[in-house]
């Protein structure tokens, strides 16, 4: 299964983007899939980097006399930041379109930089997608190793292969640019992030297991951030009660790497860690989803402070002064048999009189649908087909 013969969900858009994404994420194959025959600038090429940042007005010059509406394809953008303001003059000035790719926005943001105003959209990329790979699909393997390209192509080397990729994000991205000052503290925290995927974010815990001050950590999960590795996953609170848990969690891009970072690539993981796993992948697969799909509905967990929780809780409809807040909500869980005592939770939130839940949905490892009176029970693949067929929400 070559990497370059799959077929990636993102559609090109139609006016200039920024595409974001991990490395590892098959960026640059897919602009390649998209942009054939377009004007490509590669900054990871040591000759073309130095000529541009040395001077970047000599990118006009390089790409010629192209018509207007013509595309250009710029590959790790964020090598040379100053650049996006002679892009910003050429789609002003040419009318040109611009494919600006990077696996991290942190230093854009550092130096300042307009982001072109408004002039180009964001698009995020991700690992595989079920739906990109679903002739080939392996539950099994997917939790344990991940969805990385280069991973799902290699599966027999998967464990040498997710090794090397976080020592080359360790030295390319946080290394290399800068970022930290000291790397041993880093390295203490990642692994500390790694074994707390899909988990409740206390720093003062973090602190302590970590051996790194607090305000470090903050820093610290603000680079996993900014290096497009992970992301927050807000609480959600319809009532705005102290007792609603308001922490956030936070899931890496991929269990794979997150695997990686903890240090458990060489062992055998256990049901808890698979099943924070599979929980991983459901939220990736929900962000993809919303961004293909167009919807882009924010999604949080839901947890009070007695424990009670509901995975996953999609806000398909904010609240106004004439209705309720309508959500959907998602019970993830990595067993063979459903127990309906998982159902608890969801259907407490249903009872509530100030907000409207449309569905109540659990997904599982079994193979077999249920309907237990509006709470719908699927196995993982039927869940993942009806979501990228549009009949979750």
């Amino acid at each position: 299964m070559p990497n370059d013969s799959i077929r990636r969900i993102l559609t090109v858009p139609k006016r200039s983007f920024f595409l974001f994404g991990a490395r590892g994420t098959g960026k640059s194959t897919w602009l390649k899939q998209k942009f054939q025959n377009t004007l490509f600038f590669d900054l990871l090429k040591s000759s073309l980097y130095l000529e541009l940042v040395q001077n970047p007005s000599r990118l006009e010059a390089m790409a010629g006399s192209l018509p207007e509406g013509s595309w250009i394809v710029i590959d790790e953008i964020q090598k040379i930041p100053e650049l996006l303001n002679e892009v910003h003059r050429l789609i002003e000035d040419r009318k040109w379109n611009f494919a600006l790719s990077g696996s991290s926005a942190r230093k854009l943001k550092r130096k300042g930089v307009d982001l072109l105003a408004g002039r180009a959209l964001t698009r995020n990329f991700f690992p595989f997608s079920f739906v990109e790979i679903e002739d080939v699909f392996d539950l099994n393997i997917s939790l344990e190793w991940g969805m990385m390209p280069l991973i799902q192509t290699s599966r027999g080397e998967a464990a040498d292969l997710l090794s090397a990729y976080v020592d080359t994000y360790i030295k390319e991205e946080i290394r290399e640019e800068g970022i930290i000052r000291k790397l041993s503290p880093f390295l203490r925290f990642l692994g500390v992030a790694g074994i707390l995927n899909g988990q409740v974010i206390n720093s003062l815990n973090i602190e302590r297991e970590a051996a790194v001050p607090r305000s470090n950590v903050d820093s610290y999960f603000s680079i996993l951030q900014d290096t497009l590795v992970g992301t927050f996953l807000p609480a959600y609170r319809p009532n705005l009660k102290v007792r609603e848990q308001s922490h956030p969690k936070f899931y890496w891009f991929d269990p794979g790497v997150a695997r990686a970072a903890s240090g458990f690539l060489f062992q055998p993981v256990g049901r808890l860690w698979l099943g924070t796993a599979l929980e991983t992948f459901i939220f990736n697969e929900l962000r993809i989803y919303n961004q293909s799909s167009g919807r882009n509905f924010p999604v949080y967990y839901y947890r009070t402070a007695a424990g009670s929780e509901i995975d996953f809780v999609i806000e398909t409809r904010k609240k106004n002064p004439d209705s309720n807040p309508h959500v959907v909500c998602i019970e993830i869980k990595l067993s063979d048999k459903w127990k309906n005592e998982w159902e608890k939770a969801v259907r407490s939130i249903a009872g509530e009189s100030n907000i409207e839940v449309d569905r109540m949905i659990g997904v599982y490892t079994g193979s077999q649908r249920y309907d237990f009176g509006k709470f719908q029970v699927m196995p993982v693949i039927d869940f993942l087909k009806d979501l990228h067929a549009g009949n979750i929400y």
